[in-house]
Protein backbone atom coordinates (compact mmCIF):
# COMPACT_ATOMS: atom_id res chain seq x y z
CA UNK A 1 0.00 0.00 0.00
CA UNK A 2 2.66 2.22 -0.23
CA UNK A 3 2.17 3.34 -4.27
CA UNK A 4 1.40 6.63 -4.78
CA UNK A 5 -2.85 7.69 -5.33
CA UNK A 6 -3.93 9.90 -2.98
CA UNK A 7 -1.61 9.07 0.24
CA UNK A 8 -3.11 9.02 2.82
CA UNK A 9 -1.97 12.05 5.50
CA UNK A 10 -3.42 11.71 9.05
CA UNK A 11 -5.16 15.00 10.68
CA UNK A 12 -3.56 16.54 13.85
CA UNK A 13 -5.34 16.38 17.04
CA UNK A 14 -6.95 12.70 16.75
CA UNK A 15 -8.41 10.88 20.06
CA UNK A 16 -6.60 7.89 21.15
CA UNK A 17 -7.68 4.92 19.41
CA UNK A 18 -10.46 2.67 21.09
CA UNK A 19 -13.11 -0.12 19.46
CA UNK A 20 -16.21 2.00 19.63
CA UNK A 21 -14.59 5.07 17.65
CA UNK A 22 -16.75 4.39 14.37
CA UNK A 23 -19.54 2.45 16.24
CA UNK A 24 -22.48 4.84 14.63
CA UNK A 25 -21.59 4.06 11.19
CA UNK A 26 -23.06 1.67 9.43
CA UNK A 27 -21.74 -1.95 8.97
CA UNK A 28 -19.71 -1.19 5.54
CA UNK A 29 -18.47 2.17 6.73
CA UNK A 30 -17.55 1.14 9.61
CA UNK A 31 -15.85 -2.05 7.93
CA UNK A 32 -13.96 0.57 5.69
CA UNK A 33 -13.09 2.98 8.19
CA UNK A 34 -11.27 0.37 11.04
CA UNK A 35 -8.83 -0.97 7.93
CA UNK A 36 -7.95 2.75 6.63
CA UNK A 37 -7.45 3.91 10.03
CA UNK A 38 -4.77 1.29 10.92
CA UNK A 39 -2.88 2.17 7.14
CA UNK A 40 0.74 4.06 7.87
CA UNK A 41 1.25 7.45 6.38
CA UNK A 42 1.79 7.84 2.73
CA UNK A 43 -0.10 4.48 2.34
CA UNK A 44 -2.68 4.84 -1.26
CA UNK A 45 -5.83 5.64 -0.47
CA UNK A 46 -7.50 5.13 -4.44
CA UNK A 47 -10.74 3.16 -5.02
CA UNK A 48 -8.80 1.06 -7.04
CA UNK A 49 -6.02 -0.03 -4.56
CA UNK A 50 -8.78 -0.34 -1.54
CA UNK A 51 -10.98 -2.54 -3.09
CA UNK A 52 -8.01 -4.83 -4.03
CA UNK A 53 -7.31 -4.78 0.23
CA UNK A 54 -10.62 -5.10 0.97
CA UNK A 55 -12.14 -8.50 -0.66
CA UNK A 56 -15.80 -8.05 0.44
CA UNK A 57 -16.64 -4.89 -1.47
CA UNK A 58 -15.96 -4.00 -4.81
CA UNK A 59 -14.78 -0.33 -6.60
CA UNK A 60 -18.16 1.07 -6.74
CA UNK A 61 -19.03 -0.09 -2.94
CA UNK A 62 -15.98 1.27 -1.68
CA UNK A 63 -16.86 5.15 -3.43
CA UNK A 64 -19.71 4.91 -1.84
CA UNK A 65 -18.33 4.12 1.62
CA UNK A 66 -15.18 6.80 1.30
CA UNK A 67 -18.70 9.35 -0.07
CA UNK A 68 -20.39 8.66 3.54
CA UNK A 69 -17.03 8.88 5.55
CA UNK A 70 -16.58 11.45 4.04
CA UNK A 71 -19.84 13.37 4.91
CA UNK A 72 -19.16 12.13 8.15
CA UNK A 73 -16.42 14.14 8.21
CA UNK A 74 -13.57 11.27 8.42
CA UNK A 75 -11.57 12.31 5.61
CA UNK A 76 -11.44 15.01 2.77
CA UNK A 77 -9.61 14.50 -0.57
CA UNK A 78 -6.90 16.89 -1.77
CA UNK A 79 -4.58 18.02 -4.42
CA UNK A 80 -1.69 20.48 -3.99
CA UNK A 81 0.67 21.81 -6.74
CA UNK A 82 4.19 21.84 -5.95
CA UNK A 83 6.98 22.99 -7.82
CA UNK A 84 7.50 25.67 -10.31
CA UNK A 85 7.24 26.73 -14.01
CA UNK A 86 7.77 24.08 -16.41
CA UNK A 87 7.96 21.25 -13.34
CA UNK A 88 5.03 22.27 -11.22
CA UNK A 89 2.70 18.91 -10.68
CA UNK A 90 -0.14 18.31 -9.05
CA UNK A 91 -0.14 15.53 -5.99
CA UNK A 92 -3.35 13.90 -4.38
CA UNK A 93 -3.42 13.36 -0.79
CA UNK A 94 -6.22 12.03 1.35
CA UNK A 95 -6.56 13.50 5.11
CA UNK A 96 -7.95 11.27 7.32
CA UNK A 97 -9.49 12.23 11.15
CA UNK A 98 -10.32 9.04 13.16
CA UNK A 99 -12.49 11.83 15.01
CA UNK A 100 -14.95 13.73 13.03
CA UNK A 101 -14.52 16.47 11.90
CA UNK A 102 -17.24 19.49 10.87
CA UNK A 103 -17.07 21.76 8.30
CA UNK A 104 -15.94 24.59 9.86
CA UNK A 105 -12.73 22.79 11.30
CA UNK A 106 -11.78 21.26 7.98
CA UNK A 107 -11.78 24.55 6.22
CA UNK A 108 -9.71 26.39 8.72
CA UNK A 109 -6.91 23.39 9.03
CA UNK A 110 -6.38 23.01 5.40
CA UNK A 111 -6.19 26.73 5.02
CA UNK A 112 -2.92 26.47 7.08
CA UNK A 113 0.36 26.36 5.58
CA UNK A 114 0.93 23.43 7.90
CA UNK A 115 -1.65 21.72 5.90
CA UNK A 116 0.29 22.82 2.34
CA UNK A 117 3.63 21.03 3.93
CA UNK A 118 2.19 18.04 5.01
CA UNK A 119 0.67 16.91 1.47
CA UNK A 120 3.76 18.09 0.34
CA UNK A 121 5.88 14.96 -1.33
CA UNK A 122 8.64 14.41 1.14
CA UNK A 123 11.90 14.31 -0.83
CA UNK A 124 14.36 11.46 -0.24
CA UNK A 125 17.69 12.33 1.71
CA UNK A 126 20.58 12.76 -0.33
CA UNK A 127 23.03 10.15 0.32
CA UNK A 128 26.57 11.07 1.31
CA UNK A 129 29.00 10.26 -0.96
CA UNK A 130 31.13 7.93 0.19
CA UNK A 131 35.04 7.84 -1.10
CA UNK A 132 36.04 4.53 -2.48
CA UNK A 133 38.52 2.79 -0.49
CA UNK A 134 41.40 1.87 -1.92
CA UNK A 135 43.93 -0.91 -1.24
CA UNK A 136 48.01 -0.18 -1.14
CA UNK A 137 49.57 -1.29 -3.95
CA UNK A 138 51.91 -4.03 -2.62
CA UNK A 139 56.18 -2.85 -2.33
CA UNK A 140 57.73 -4.08 -5.32
CA UNK A 141 61.86 -4.56 -5.13
CA UNK A 142 63.73 -1.79 -7.09
CA UNK A 143 64.67 -2.57 -10.31
CA UNK A 144 68.70 -2.23 -10.43
CA UNK A 145 70.03 0.64 -11.42
CA UNK A 146 70.76 0.82 -15.37
CA UNK A 147 73.87 2.65 -16.84
CA UNK A 148 73.35 6.02 -18.09
CA UNK A 149 74.00 5.96 -21.79
CA UNK A 150 76.82 8.02 -22.92
CA UNK A 151 74.60 10.84 -24.64
CA UNK A 152 71.72 12.22 -23.95
CA UNK A 153 69.39 14.41 -26.06
CA UNK A 154 67.74 17.51 -24.34
CA UNK A 155 64.04 17.51 -25.44
CA UNK A 156 62.67 20.71 -26.35
CA UNK A 157 60.92 22.83 -23.65
CA UNK A 158 57.44 22.43 -23.32
CA UNK A 159 55.25 25.49 -23.27
CA UNK A 160 52.57 25.15 -21.10
CA UNK A 161 49.01 25.50 -22.90
CA UNK A 162 46.02 27.19 -21.16
CA UNK A 163 42.58 25.69 -21.63
CA UNK A 164 40.40 28.04 -23.55
CA UNK A 165 38.08 30.15 -22.21
CA UNK A 166 34.76 29.19 -21.73
CA UNK A 167 31.61 31.51 -24.35
CA UNK A 168 29.88 33.79 -22.83
CA UNK A 169 25.96 33.91 -23.29
CA UNK A 170 26.01 36.96 -25.65
CA UNK A 171 28.76 34.80 -27.93
CA UNK A 172 26.81 31.73 -27.74
CA UNK A 173 23.13 33.62 -28.43
CA UNK A 174 25.30 35.43 -31.52
CA UNK A 175 26.44 31.95 -32.88
CA UNK A 176 23.07 30.51 -32.83
CA UNK A 177 21.60 32.40 -35.02
CA UNK A 178 22.86 30.74 -38.07
CA UNK A 179 22.03 27.71 -36.67
CA UNK A 180 18.15 28.96 -36.50
CA UNK A 181 18.30 31.14 -39.75
CA UNK A 182 20.96 30.49 -42.48
CA UNK A 183 20.90 34.27 -43.67
CA UNK A 184 22.35 35.22 -40.22
CA UNK A 185 25.59 32.90 -40.24
CA UNK A 186 28.43 34.85 -38.76
CA UNK A 187 32.03 33.59 -38.65
CA UNK A 188 34.28 33.48 -35.32
CA UNK A 189 35.66 37.32 -35.78
CA UNK A 190 32.21 38.43 -36.63
CA UNK A 191 30.92 36.69 -33.07
CA UNK A 192 33.68 38.51 -31.58
CA UNK A 193 33.41 41.67 -32.87
CA UNK A 194 29.31 41.63 -32.06
CA UNK A 195 29.91 39.91 -28.41
CA UNK A 196 29.72 43.39 -26.54
CA UNK A 197 27.50 44.75 -28.06
CA UNK A 198 25.14 41.39 -27.54
CA UNK A 199 26.38 41.51 -23.82
CA UNK A 200 24.94 44.93 -23.27
CA UNK A 201 21.70 43.48 -23.47
CA UNK A 202 22.14 40.70 -21.73
CA UNK A 203 23.81 43.30 -18.88
CA UNK A 204 20.43 44.71 -18.69
CA UNK A 205 18.15 41.96 -17.71
CA UNK A 206 17.32 40.50 -20.89
CA UNK A 207 17.42 36.89 -21.53
CA UNK A 208 19.46 35.03 -24.41
CA UNK A 209 15.87 33.91 -25.89
CA UNK A 210 14.58 38.09 -25.49
CA UNK A 211 17.53 39.08 -27.79
CA UNK A 212 17.26 36.58 -30.19
CA UNK A 213 13.66 36.82 -30.88
CA UNK A 214 14.58 40.83 -31.20
CA UNK A 215 17.59 40.03 -33.88
CA UNK A 216 15.75 37.59 -36.15
CA UNK A 217 12.20 39.17 -35.86
CA UNK A 218 11.04 41.03 -39.42
CA UNK A 219 14.21 39.85 -41.43
CA UNK A 220 14.20 40.84 -45.33
CA UNK A 221 14.26 38.37 -47.42
CA UNK A 222 17.76 39.22 -49.00
CA UNK A 223 20.68 40.03 -46.56
CA UNK A 224 23.71 40.75 -47.80
CA UNK A 225 25.88 41.99 -44.91
CA UNK A 226 24.35 39.76 -41.56
CA UNK A 227 27.07 41.22 -39.77
CA UNK A 228 25.81 44.95 -40.50
CA UNK A 229 22.81 44.06 -40.13
CA UNK A 230 22.81 42.71 -36.66
CA UNK A 231 25.03 45.47 -35.14
CA UNK A 232 22.67 48.13 -36.49
CA UNK A 233 19.59 46.20 -34.49
CA UNK A 234 21.91 45.61 -31.44
CA UNK A 235 22.56 49.22 -30.96
CA UNK A 236 19.22 50.89 -32.43
CA UNK A 237 17.00 48.05 -30.59
CA UNK A 238 19.24 48.33 -27.14
CA UNK A 239 16.49 48.04 -24.25
CA UNK A 240 15.92 50.44 -21.65
CA UNK A 241 17.52 50.02 -18.21
CA UNK A 242 15.72 49.22 -15.76
CA UNK A 243 16.05 50.65 -12.51
CA UNK A 244 17.45 48.41 -9.34
CA UNK A 245 15.01 46.59 -7.21
CA UNK A 246 15.42 46.92 -3.55
CA UNK A 247 18.40 43.99 -3.46
CA UNK A 248 18.16 41.40 -0.14
CA UNK A 249 21.51 40.23 1.44
CA UNK A 250 22.86 37.27 -0.36
CA UNK A 251 22.83 34.98 2.81
CA UNK A 252 19.11 35.26 2.86
CA UNK A 253 17.58 32.50 1.98
CA UNK A 254 14.59 32.29 -0.83
CA UNK A 255 10.84 32.01 0.84
CA UNK A 256 9.47 28.79 -0.03
CA UNK A 257 6.68 29.46 -2.13
CA UNK A 258 2.63 28.53 -0.55
CA UNK A 259 0.44 26.72 -2.78
CA UNK A 260 -3.31 26.80 -0.89
CA UNK A 261 -4.82 23.51 -1.13
CA UNK A 262 -7.75 22.78 -3.07
CA UNK A 263 -10.48 20.38 -2.37
CA UNK A 264 -11.28 17.26 -4.61
CA UNK A 265 -15.03 16.24 -4.41
CA UNK A 266 -15.23 12.49 -3.02
CA UNK A 267 -17.34 11.68 -5.38
CA UNK A 268 -16.68 12.80 -8.97
CA UNK A 269 -13.46 14.29 -8.06
CA UNK A 270 -14.13 18.19 -9.12
CA UNK A 271 -11.47 20.58 -7.51
CA UNK A 272 -12.48 23.43 -5.62
CA UNK A 273 -11.63 25.83 -2.33
CA UNK A 274 -12.35 24.13 1.15
CA UNK A 275 -15.18 26.10 1.99
CA UNK A 276 -16.95 25.59 -2.04
CA UNK A 277 -17.59 21.89 -1.05
CA UNK A 278 -19.41 21.14 2.12
CA UNK A 279 -18.73 17.19 3.58
CA UNK A 280 -15.64 17.13 0.80
CA UNK A 281 -18.45 17.66 -1.87
CA UNK A 282 -19.26 19.56 -4.75
CA UNK A 283 -23.27 21.06 -5.05
CA UNK A 284 -24.35 18.44 -7.23
CA UNK A 285 -22.91 15.67 -5.25
CA UNK A 286 -24.09 17.23 -2.15
CA UNK A 287 -27.63 17.27 -3.41
CA UNK A 288 -27.79 14.05 -5.03
CA UNK A 289 -26.32 12.46 -1.44
CA UNK A 290 -28.48 15.12 0.98
CA UNK A 291 -31.60 13.44 3.06
CA UNK A 292 -34.24 15.24 1.22
CA UNK A 293 -32.78 13.64 -1.93
CA UNK A 294 -33.67 14.78 -5.77
CA UNK A 295 -36.59 16.83 -5.88
CA UNK A 296 -40.21 15.66 -6.79
CA UNK A 297 -40.98 15.87 -10.42
CA UNK A 298 -43.01 18.63 -11.61
CA UNK A 299 -47.16 17.67 -11.89
CA UNK A 300 -47.86 18.96 -15.68
CA UNK A 301 -44.60 16.55 -16.49
CA UNK A 302 -46.40 13.05 -14.47
CA UNK A 303 -49.81 13.95 -16.23
CA UNK A 304 -47.36 13.99 -20.01
CA UNK A 305 -46.04 11.11 -18.60
CA UNK A 306 -49.26 9.28 -17.95
CA UNK A 307 -50.74 10.46 -21.30
CA UNK A 308 -48.01 9.19 -23.32
CA UNK A 309 -48.54 5.44 -21.56
CA UNK A 310 -52.19 5.70 -22.21
CA UNK A 311 -51.70 6.46 -25.68
CA UNK A 312 -49.12 3.40 -26.01
CA UNK A 313 -51.86 1.29 -24.36
CA UNK A 314 -54.37 2.49 -26.91
CA UNK A 315 -51.74 1.61 -30.03
CA UNK A 316 -51.26 -1.84 -28.49
CA UNK A 317 -55.03 -2.85 -28.57
CA UNK A 318 -55.54 -5.25 -31.43
CA UNK A 319 -58.08 -4.03 -34.17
Amino acid sequence: MAKPGYGKRSAPGEQARTRDDFALLPTRERYVAGFVDHLPDGAAMSVKQLAKQLPLYGQQAISTALKALSVAGHLRRVRCSVGSGDESRWVFRTFWSRTARDNEWWNTYLATETASRTAAPVEPPALAAVPQQRTAPEATPDPAPTPAPATTPTAPPTVPTTPPAAFSPAYLALARLGRNDHRLGLSTDDCTTLEPLAAQWLDRGVTTDYLTSALTAGLPAQIDSPTGLLRRRLIDKLPPRLPDTTSTPANTPAPTPTHRLLVECTDCGRPGPPEALPDGLCRPCHTTHSASGPPSPDPTQIAAVKAHMANLRHLLKPV
